[in-house]
């Protein structure tokens, strides 16, 4: 019984850099060369990047890829390899594909047979679907290859049994949210059982956007036992032999806490997007809360302290303590630091709308104000040094419009729009378990924006056990009001909650965009209207 080596690409790919990619492939399938690897799997739409959205409804940019593959092709000689790319079929139609190429030309393609259109995906709108399987065979054994959504479900896996494969190849641009590799392997041994098929899916890496994609690629043997697994969150290039249709056992990266991967995915989809959008570096504004010295110690371990720069903005409601903890991160993690008080600031505002604000007492008008005149400063450093500013502000807040529009909204990027107050503090935790940079002060007072005398964030808000939980049932499960106060949820709190996410809707379609890391984002995968009078 001959054995079969596949090289697994676990790449981290670009949207768009069709000579950026290709060379990466190159350079892999030489890599794998040198290795012995007879077969090299590189991930779904791998030459273009996932997803290249309405880049895809333009015909020059799919004859642009169609000329990477050739030229690609061309360089393929004895090796199998298989590149993920969009296609502009002979029928007009365009379809999520994957070429085989030997000895200089495409010899088989594969088409993507199952199209996801939930959550973040929306491949209908570009791809059409296709319904005749691809098989390959390499030294006698027979390969099926798929294309991700096919081994979601057991069509694809089916039909390629049914014409003689032995083993599933599966390419994938599968997104990251919380515990994802746990859900894959369920679903896959689901059609394992089936079909008694063995599988091996490759799976990107890097962040596009509010995506991540955490890599963890895979083989399950045909009793589903994972025999093989690549590291999470790493480029990598990963051999796996087979003895005929059976895979020997190797090396299997271990899986993470929660709290560890979802720190790594931070830290991934931070560090893609600073620097694959060309920026120099990036500005916090610090203010002595849990939020923005997350924000920091992600930054500073996405991109290094020397491209980090914190700004305290302090008012005369900001306290003693807000400013030595601050300045005690600062010192632990080695960046810049510049303090820039914005009480002149404010006083000249006040005077100017003195006549305006007349015979009205002190409200949210002036706490807002703070907030924009600190965003206001944020940006003009922006302007001025080409960095971007990265936004603090949680899922929790962000959920109930507890952040101020035009002001710590305003930014380029926010880490942890989609984590949960409750899980900002399970990840500083985390953090400090690894090395101790965020002082713990910072982690264990009130929560509190300090916009006006003795504020905490409980004065108008549920405790963040309570929120937090209320926002996951409505927000992320779709559960109704009513559901969750059958289940035992606080009325009042469920009413307020609720009432708060809706009216918040026009603040979220104005802010920057974030890490996505649950299975439901305020991003592309929550699509509710602005205006709206339904109530439930």
């Amino acid at each position: 019984m001959s054995s079969i080596t596949i090289a697994l690409a676990q790449m981290n790919c670009t949207v768009g850099d069709l000579t950026g990619n290709s060379a990466q492939i190159l350079a892999q399938m030489r890599r794998a060369q040198s290795l012995g690897a007879d077969l090299l799997l590189t991930p779904e739409l791998s030459l273009c990047g996932y997803p290249p959205e309405d880049l895809l409804l333009r015909d020059r940019f799919l004859q642009d890829c169609r000329d990477a593959l050739d030229t690609i092709a061309a360089q393929v000689q004895e090796m199998v390899v298989v590149v993920g790319f969009p296609e502009l079929g002979r029928d007009g139609k365009r379809y999520n594909a994957a070429a085989v190429l030997q000895n200089g030309r495409v010899i088989q393609t594969a088409r993507k047979h199952d199209l996801p259109n939930y959550d973040v995906f929306d491949e209908k709108r570009y791809f059409s679907a296709w319904h005749e399987p691809c098989v390959l065979e390499l030294k006698g054994v027979r390969f099926g290859l798929t294309i991700c959504e096919d081994v979601w479900w057991p069509e694809a896996p089916a039909m390629a049994k049914a014409s003689g494969a032995q083993v599933i190849l599966s390419i994938n641009a599968s997104p990251y949210h919380k515990q994802k590799q746990a859900a894959r392997h369920a679903v896959f041994r689901e059609w394992i059982r089936a079909t008694h098929l063995p599988m091996v899916y490759v799976n990107m890496v890097g962040g596009q956007d509010e995506l991540v994609f955490d890599g963890a690629s895979c083989v399950l043997d045909a009793q589903g036992e994972v025999t093989q697994q690549a590291p999470f969150f790493e480029a990598s290039l990963t051999l796996v032999v087979f003895d005929g249709a059976v895979p020997r056992r190797s090396v299997c990266a271990p899986s993470l806490p929660l709290a560890a991967e979802v720190y790594q995915a931070l830290v991934t989809g931070t560090r893609d997007y600073v620097l694959k959008n060309g920026f120099s570096g990036v500005l916090i504004g610090l203010s002595g809360g849990v939020d923005s010295a997350l924000t920091l110690a992600i930054a500073c371990d996405a991109l290094g302290a020397d491209k980090v720069r914190a700004v305290m903005m302090p008012s005369q409601f900001t306290a003693q303590m807000s400013l030595d903890d601050s300045a005690e991160m600062v010192r632990r993690t080695g960046v810049r630091y510049d303090v820039i008080p914005i009480r002149p600031v404010l006083d000249a505002f006040l005077t100017q709308m003195q006549a305006q604000f007349a015979g009205k007492k002190p409200d949210l008008t002036e706490e807002n104000l703070q907030s924009r005149i600190r965003g206001t400063m944020l940006m003009a450093l922006s302007n001025q040094t080409g960095a971007m500013v990265l936004t603090t502000g949680n899922k929790s807040e962000m959920a109930v419009g507890y952040a101020t529009i035009y002001g710590d909204m305003a930014g380029g990027f926010a880490v942890i729009k989609d984590v949960a107050k409750t899980m900002v503090w399970d990840l500083c935790r985390w953090r400090n378990s690894q090395s101790p940079v965020i002082p713990e002060n910072i982690i264990t007072r009130a929560p509190t924006a300090e916009l006006r005398e003795d504020q905490t964030d409980q004065d108008s808000l549920p405790e963040y056990p309570v929120l937090d939980a209320i926002v996951e049932a409505y927000m992320e499960s779709n559960r109704s009001p009513q559901d969750m106060i059958a289940a035992g949820m606080d009325p009042a709190a469920v009413k307020q909650v609720v009432g708060l996410i809706r009216r918040a809707e026009y603040k979220r379609r104005q802010a920057p965009p974030g890490v996505r890391i649950t299975t439901r984002a305020f991003g592309r995968d929550w699509r509710h209207p602005i205006t709206s009078r339904y109530r439930d």
